[in-house]
């Protein structure tokens, strides 16, 4: 240190097997003596002349080999494959026909001699942006699908987030924690994945769904702001945006309430989207779960475009149809400037919505024509007066197309949200460059399990926590936890963008009594919320803080910003739609022996 000022420390590392990457020489270093270490993209052979596009992660550049200024060397660089590992020593020169979409374009490199590093055999598909190879055939051999740029710069995305992350909870005071991989079984929602001791055979670790209660216990101790970067697992059922790993942002504050934790992770939010797309969000408003189920049929609503719900009970009932007459709800959305959809267009409409996975028994619609005329689906119990009332009621203009379903409220609701967001792929209003993002609050405390198959079975037929046991109800809202659990609302909020819930947290139960009744509300005995849980409600006896937090989800993320539809484009090493990593053949049988010492009999 001189002076007491801040002195740069720059560690100078040799220049080991390259003195350069494969995308960095520009017109600028012709005549430089170089090295280049990489792959074999490609391999040309034009009348003698053999030129080569090595490959390194960090781009591509043109190698040169012509017989007039080595003959030997041409000949021999004529037997070089694909993805062959080279070490090149050359001159950077001028091209001659230049290539303006590759930035060494303008460059090439006169190869003076080469070195075989290690051969390869023939990859089993084409490593280039557009391969010929099937995800299957991909995910069998990641290792060379990894060497392709669009996966490359995939997870070049993740990590430029995993920083930038890391950047602003620093400049927020957050502390990066560390918690335990191997905890206790806690089944109090998915299914855990366990690992059997050896040490204390009959008795299991799990894999953690979430560092949940380690966080609250790290607020217990004083760690006012914690965050982590951390991969979770849950054994449940897949889909695109699911893996049985994952890795979450997960963040928890002491001292705050449900506005400050919002506000501190609005500007996270802010700053990922700024610092990485050079995007600018706005202030994100705030929508009710109440308000998000009526207006879109779901609590995660894609609001970049608008065909909010309209309730039609007292426009549309009592006529002679029996479908809207006999209905619970009847409910629909205005397609602007759909009138014009074809016969065929609104038979594949109806056969959307009667897929066994949406469930809806049938599609009405109307069409609002260009020359102020209503036509029908249902014109035979009908009229042009009735049917105007229906346009009143959507808002609707000259050239809109009214959608309508009818049964039982959350079936029907959870129908027309899926015709909502298939109309506005259709007409092009889910644009994966435009970014929509809310906060959806006042979440019920609770839910009735009817028999979700990602829950144990032990938890059907009964009331469990919409988010977690440890979320704390509204305080006004407690008294009703003995009387009317299912009206209660949770402290509770998740972040939307595009229709995608990237985040979710809430404000945790701080004192031991209201957990001990959380616990009773769930169906936990003393003795079952003691064993499972006693450590936590143990140290809320020593003086908790009130605290609050939030987990993003980190691949979930990724793939928004990506503009992908999988998560699984943006993990290195990703496990298929069976939880199966058909790389490693994982899952996998164990022998004998290792069940042997493990004390497990089959």
């Amino acid at each position: 240190m001189n002076g007491g000022q801040k002195q740069d420390f720059f560690v100078f590392l040799p220049p080991m097997l390259r003195t350069a990457t494969c995308g960095e020489l520009r017109i600028a270093d012709v005549n430089k003596e170089v090295t280049l270490c990489g792959w074999v993209q490609k391999s040309r052979d034009l009348g003698g002349m053999t030129f080569i596009d090595l490959r390194d992660r960090y781009g591509i550049t043109q190698l040169t080999f012509n017989p007039e200024w080595d003959k030997d060397l041409a000949q021999k660089a004529g037997s070089i494959g694909r993805e062959f590992v080279l070490q090149v020593k050359g001159t950077v020169i001028e091209r001659s026909s230049k290539n303006k979409n590759n930035l060494t374009g303008e460059i090439e490199i006169k190869v003076k001699e080469f070195t075989v590093l290690n051969a390869a055999i023939t990859p089993p598909f084409t490593i280039e942006d557009e391969t010929d190879g099937g995800e299957e055939l991909r995910m069998k051999y990641r290792y060379l699908d990894l060497r392709r740029n669009i996966v490359r710069k995939n997870l070049e995305l993740r990590h430029r987030l995993a920083i930038e992350t890391r950047n602003y909870l620093e400049k927020q005071n957050f502390l990066e924690v560390e918690t335990p991989v191997l905890i206790k079984s806690t089944p109090e929602g998915a299914r855990d994945y366990v690992v059997p001791s050896r040490l204390h055979q009959g008795s299991f670790y799990a894999l953690p769904q979430s560092p949940q209660t380690f966080k609250q216990l790290l607020m217990v101790s004083g760690f006012d702001r914690y965050y982590q970067i951390v991969k979770c697992f849950r054994d449940e059922d897949l889909r695109a945006d699911r893996q049985p790993e994952f890795t979450q942002i997960d963040c928890e504050m002491s001292f705050v309430e449900q506005e400050d934790i919002l506000n501190m992770f609005e500007g996270l939010v802010k700053h990922l989207f700024k610092t990485v797309k050079n995007v600018d969000i706005p202030k994100m408003p705030h929508m009710t779960y109440a308000d998000a189920m009526k207006l879109y049929g779901n609590d995660k609503p894609d609001t970049r475009f608008e065909m909010k719900f309209v309730e039609l009970n007292n426009v549309v009932k009592g006529k002679e149809f029996k479908v809207f007459n006999d209905a619970g709800l009847v409910v629909g959305i205005c397609a602007k400037g759909a009138a014009e959809y074809t016969r065929k267009q609104l038979d594949e409409l109806t056969e959307f919505v009667k897929r066994p996975q949406i469930g809806a028994t049938g599609l009405v619609y109307a069409r609002y024509n260009s020359d102020g005329t209503i036509k029908s689906s249902v014109d035979k119990f009908y009229g042009e007066e009735d049917l105007k009332k229906w346009a009143a009621a959507f808002s609707a203009q000259p050239g809109d197309l009214m959608l309508l379903l009818a049964g039982s409220a959350d079936k029907t609701r959870k129908a027309l949200s899926e015709l909502r967001l298939e109309m506005g792929t259709r007409l092009g209003l889910r644009d994966k460059d435009k970014f929509s993002c809310l906060w959806v609050v006042d979440f019920p405390l609770l839910e009735w399990n009817e028999g979700d198959t990602n829950l144990l079975e032990s938890l059907r037929g009964r009331w469990v926590a919409k988010h977690h046991p440890f979320t704390s109800p509204k305080p006004e809202d407690i008294k009703l936890l003995s009387s009317a659990p299912g009206e209660v609302r949770a402290n509770a909020y998740d972040l939307v963008i595009n229709g995608v819930e990237i985040g979710g947290g809430s404000i945790r139960i701080h004192d031991k009594k209201l957990q001990a009744l959380m616990f009773k509300t769930l169906g936990f005995t003393d003795e079952e919320a003691q064993n499972q849980f006693g450590f936590l409600m143990n140290a809320f006896e020593f003086g908790a803080p009130p605290h609050g937090g939030i987990a993003f989800g980190f691949d979930r993320l990724c793939s928004l910003f990506g503009g992908a539809d999988s998560i699984r484009d943006f993990i290195a090493f990703p496990k298929n739609n069976a939880a199966k990593d058909m790389m490693i053949e994982s899952p996998s049988p164990i022998s004998e022996e290792q069940l042997k010492e493990l004390g497990i009999k089959f």
